[in-house]
This record gives C-alpha cells, structure tokens and sequence, in this order.
C-alpha cells in the first residue's frame, strides 16, 4: 500500500506542466520538475499548493484520455451519459487522489537521460529520481501523447517498469467485474472517495 501511494504522489508530480507549453518532450518534463520545485518547497498553505497544483495539472495531463483508457472495455458498452458522469467523477478523482498525498514531497531532483519517438502519437521520456538517504534511485519514464506537437500532454508514467494507468485500469475494471459489469459500482466508489 505505500509504494503505491509512492507512487501515486509521483504520478501528479511529474504531470505538472509549465504555463507556456514546451514542444520539446525532454523540455516539457524538465518544465515539470522545475515548476513542481517552486510550489512545494513554497511557504503557502497545503490547500494553496493543491490548488495550484491541480490547476496547472488541469492544463498539463489528459486526463479524459487517462480516464478512458483506465476505463477500459467497458468505455465501449456504456452511454452517452454515463460516460460524461465517468468523465467528470474520474476527474476529480484524478485531482484528488493525487494532489492530496504530493504536497508532502518537497523538492524531488528528476534529471532527463533520453527520449525516444515511439511513433507520431507517442514520445518516451526516461529520467531518474535521484537517490536520497531515504530511498533509493528510481527510474520513471513519461508516455508523452504529442499527436498536438504544439502542446504534448503526459498520458502515463512507468516507475521502475510499472505502467500506473494499466494499474488503475486493472483496479477499475476488477471493481466493474466483480459487479457484474455494473459501471454503478464503480461510479459509487469514486463518489465515496470524493466525500472522505
């Protein structure tokens, strides 16, 4: 449970753009870091911080594109209406989730090793997490969707080999199966943790 909430804080923190977008992949992720820097090693208040921070995620991440993969095969057999109730619960959920644990970090040092183009839609960003007399060094890379190359938007990070929205994928349809492909279940999970 907590190398997942771990990892949970890193998602949020390396999903943080600047407010002029970088073109570049390697560039938009150094762009993370150093913004990521300034506001939590900032004096403001935790709930400023997470406003902030969710605010400059808001513009940075795909988080729709996120919700629909994580969705799965059932994006794909729900309706119209149920989709954009999805949309709007997996954003929030999206937001707090992560926001709320990253605020205890305070100045996490990334440096970008390479980026490799995968294809038109899709840019791999490999990068460290330095060592600290706490942890260890970990390897992320970022999935970068630059389909828009005038503004890449992070669909994913791999901490050490673990893809974090295959992994919520498999926690949200585990939820759906396990109710017999009632989206029900999972949107009354969601809104339960929206209200903790």
């Amino acid at each position: 449970m907590k190398i997942l909430k771990y990892l949970a804080c890193l998602y949020l923190l390396f999903n943080i753009n600047s407010l002029s977008y970088a073109k570049n992949p390697s560039d938009l992720i150094n762009n993370i870091v150093d913004e990521a820097a300034l506001i939590l090693s900032s004096e403001d208040p935790v709930e400023s911080k997470i406003i902030k921070l969710n605010a400059i995620a808001e513009r940075s991440v795909d988080i729709d594109g996120i919700g629909m993969y994580t969705l799965g095969k059932f994006r794909k057999s729900i309706s119209d209406e149920q989709k954009s109730k999805y949309k709007k619960l997996f954003r929030s959920y999206f937001l707090k989730s992560f926001s709320s644990r990253l605020v205890d970090y305070t100045n996490p040092r990334i440096n970008v090793v390479s980026q490799k183009k995968i294809n038109d839609k899709y840019t791999i960003v490999n990068s460290v997490l330095e060592a600290t007399s706490k942890r260890p060094q970990v390897k992320i890379d970022w999935r970068i969707y630059t389909k828009n190359p005038d503004r890449p938007l992070i669909r994913d990070l791999i901490v050490e080999g673990l893809s974090l929205a295959r992994t919520q994928k498999e926690e949200f349809n585990s939820i759906i199966q396990n109710n017999d492909g009632d989206i029900n279940a999972l949107f009354k999970t969601l809104e339960e943790f929206l209200i903790k």
